[in-house]
């Protein structure tokens, strides 16, 4: 397994697993982070500028969505850290439950 992976395999909490383990898990969360990020991104859209996003997003055009947000959102980087270490924050709670605990 990659370094990245050993080292985000071990802030997660989930380093001791097999790493065929660890990398469905870090897969499987990456998509809830960007799920996340994303969200929170366009929560700070109008309808109309969601629209627009969502055709950009459709056509492909990395370049154009960047501008896009860049130019609609400024902030979005931050924004979308923010929910990314938040999802971290809430993962890394589950992974330290005991079993059976609330989260």
């Amino acid at each position: 397994m990659p370094d990245e992976l050993t080292t985000l395999a071990a802030e997660l909490g989930i380093g001791d697993l097999p790493p065929e383990d660890q990398q469905r898990i870090i897969a499987s969360f990456g998509e809830v982070v960007l799920k996340s990020a994303t969200i929170a991104v366009l929560g700070k859209l109008s309808e109309s500028k969601r629209e627009e996003f969502g055709k950009l997003a459709e056509a492909g055009d990395s370049a154009a969505l960047q501008a896009f947000l860049d130019r609609e959102v400024p902030e979005h980087e931050a924004i979308a850290g923010q929910a990314a270490a938040e999802e971290a924050g809430r993962f890394k709670a589950a992974v330290a439950a005991p079993a059976g605990a609330p989260n």
